[in-house]
């Protein structure tokens, strides 16, 4: 019994481990050499690859999450105005982006709060 649970510890351990996003900020991307250089959550600096097999994921409105393009994702990055702003979840593998999640956001701007100032 005792080995039973241990195995499945264990398995949901590394399975963790695999499933891991980690939040990041985009700093530059070079879109002839499709590298994406990004901050982590102390402030170091990482360079990795975007690849055909990256898989992009946006949240809907609802909360769900449905398939995003590449395409779409690349003109985001490549936007200089993001630098520094834009938020995202990645899961790297050998130095390359397996998977990004965007994060929600953009959309009307709220008249409200620039009517303020």
């Amino acid at each position: 019994m005792r080995k039973a649970l241990l195995a499945v510890g264990c398995l949901l351990f590394v399975v963790g481990l695999v499933v891991a996003a980690d939040t990041v900020t985009l700093v530059k991307y070079d879109k002839d050499a499709k590298e994406v250089t990004v901050k982590d959550d102390k402030d170091k600096e990482h360079t990795y690859k975007l690849t055909d097999k990256t898989k992009v994921v946006r949240p809907g409105k609802d909360g769900t999450k449905r398939e995003g393009k590449l395409e779409e994702f690349e003109k985001m990055l490549a936007d200089e105005k993001n630098a520094g702003k834009m938020k995202f979840d990645i899961e790297v593998k050998d130095g390359k982006i397996t998977e990004v999640t965007t994060k929600r956001g953009g959309g009307k701007k709220d008249k409200d709060k620039t009517d303020k100032n």
